[in-house]
């Protein structure tokens, strides 16, 4: 790497006015990159959320928070941030409000490489920004942000898995995000001394020990975007495996041997899906309401740490067999079979989860995290949804639909159930419940912006919303607090 570096690209020539011998092969690496990136295209240093919005289009605050510029993140270890909880040392982490929060995101659509295009809501031209700007507040103790030092630090030789379906790896998407701030900030410790000129210091123990200080070498932003590249190249994640559809993923951090997945598994159970990238279907679905899917119980004596989630897909219209049998159906018109309900197949299929958890003599700390509300309004996704709404709902100020508190009623009935077997089946089963905080940010979604410049051509045109996942960075950010307090606190938690 180095040799090319040299042969390639010459970086001697650029000391030659500095009378600066390089004695260090990382010398040379610094210096060259520094070269290439002095004819590349301009670029800034950790710099705020990109936004695309089309040209004369005004940008206009609809709150207090909306006028906010995106600020650099702060630091996630000042003093507000440390776990306080109520005087009876218990609180609930899911019952609470969202409130002001001037730091905004931790990472911006320019530091994380990781945001799916459809969840980039500030480049595809989101023109507002102020669901930036809150953060979840439980009710009698306050959460503190999630640590990613501390996170690695936890993981080390770990293995984590979210298994779901897309809202998983929406989730799994802003960890990877959080994440990446500590590459950049907190591996390779940089002090500037000027604005025109720079000196390096770097930490003791890090990377690039040898290479010394260097003074009149390259303007300040060049060092600082050469610096983050290098961590990124040495300290990133890893992406070992996809699958064809980059639905399931794999991620490795070299430095603290920690594995990552992502498992998409809609449904959790056996199911033959009929249906293209678009959700466009050619058959229905078949359920296997008796058989788990191989996808992730294959591995899950593998991992330490698992989220599951299942939720929206049993919406959808499907068949169901047991033992090879027809038994019934949810939503199929004319087939002439029994209607048994979403709720029927839901139950079945969350029965037979954490059945194979609470047996399967494995210590996975596993997660289950509840069914995530959905937010339009004036119709569904196919028939014109929309989601417009620009700040948080009040606590009194929302009910969940019936089909959500179906779900989640489901939910929590089978998770106590397995969770009673827990100390005796020597399983650590933890609930997630994420559905109440969400259903209070209606304004944290992609909405027509889960495609790139949707009104550039025609401001008043008729495009699909997406009114289910979230922009990122946004809401779903505070789940990954919330995960990181359960694991370090989660006893004081009921």
């Amino acid at each position: 790497m180095v040799k090319e570096m040299r042969s390639d690209l010459n970086p001697f020539s650029l000391l030659k006015h500095n009378n600066v011998i390089i004695k260090f092969a990382a010398s040379a690496l610094l210096v060259g990159l520094a070269f290439r990136l002095l004819i590349s295209d301009s670029f800034r240093f950790y710099s705020v959320v990109e936004t695309s919005v089309p040209a004369n289009e005004e940008t206009k605050p609809e709150s207090l928070m909306a006028s906010m510029p995106a600020e650099e993140p702060a630091p996630n270890d000042f003093e507000a941030n440390k776990s306080r909880t109520s005087q009876s040392g218990k609180c609930d982490l899911f019952t609470g409000e969202w409130v002001p929060d001037p730091s905004g995101p931790v990472y911006t659509n320019q530091s994380c490489f990781q945001i799916e295009g459809h969840q980039n809501c500030m480049k595809n031209g989101r023109p507002d920004s102020g669901y930036l700007y809150w953060r979840w507040s439980p009710r009698g103790c306050s959460l503190p942000r999630f640590k990613p030092k501390k996170f690695l630090h936890l993981m080390r030789n770990k293995s984590w898995a979210f298994i779901g379906d897309s809202i998983s790896r929406n989730h799994v998407q802003s960890l990877l995000c959080i994440l990446s701030q500590f590459e950049v900030k907190d591996i390779l410790p940089l002090h500037i001394t000027t604005v025109n000129t720079c000196t390096l210091k770097l930490g003791q123990g890090s990377a690039l020990d040898s290479a010394g200080s260097f003074r009149n070498l390259v303007p300040l932003a060049i060092i600082a975007r050469l610096l983050v590249i290098y961590v990124q190249q040495e300290e990133h994640a890893v992406e070992t495996y996809h699958d064809e559809e980059y639905r399931s993923k794999i991620w490795h951090f070299p430095t603290h041997n920690f594995t990552l997945s992502v498992i998409w598994t809609p449904f959790l159970i056996r199911a033959d899906i009929f249906e293209d990238m678009n959700g466009v279907s050619s058959s229905e679905i078949q359920l296997h309401l008796d058989e788990l899917d191989k996808k992730w119980t294959d591995q899950y004596r593998s991992f330490d740490y698992a989220i599951i989630a299942g939720g929206k897909w049993f919406l959808k219209t499907a068949i169901y067999h047991e033992n090879n049998v027809v038994t019934g159906c949810h939503y199929c018109p004319g087939k002439n079979l029994t209607e048994l309900g979403f709720d029927y197949a839901y139950r079945k299929a969350l029965q037979l989860v954490f059945n194979f958890i609470t047996s399967s003599g494995h210590n996975t700390l596993a997660f289950l995290r509840t069914t995530t509300p959905d937010h339009f309004e004036n119709g569904e996704w196919f028939s014109g949804g929309t989601c417009n709404r620009k700040v948080p709902f009040k606590e009194d100020g929302v009910n969940m639909t019936d089909v959500d508190t179906i779900m989640r009623n489901i939910e929590l009935e089978e998770f106590a159930k397995a969770a009673a077997l827990g100390p005796e089946k020597r399983v650590v089963l933890k609930l997630l419940d994420t559905t109440r905080l969400s259903l209070l940010r209606p304004d944290g979604h992609p909405g027509p912006y889960r495609q790139f410049q949707p009104f550039a051509g025609d401001k008043k045109a008729k495009v699909q919303n997406d009114c289910l996942h979230w922009c990122l960075p946004g809401p779903i950010d505070s789940w990954n607090d919330l995960v990181m307090e359960m694991i370090v606190n989660g006893g004081i938690y009921q």
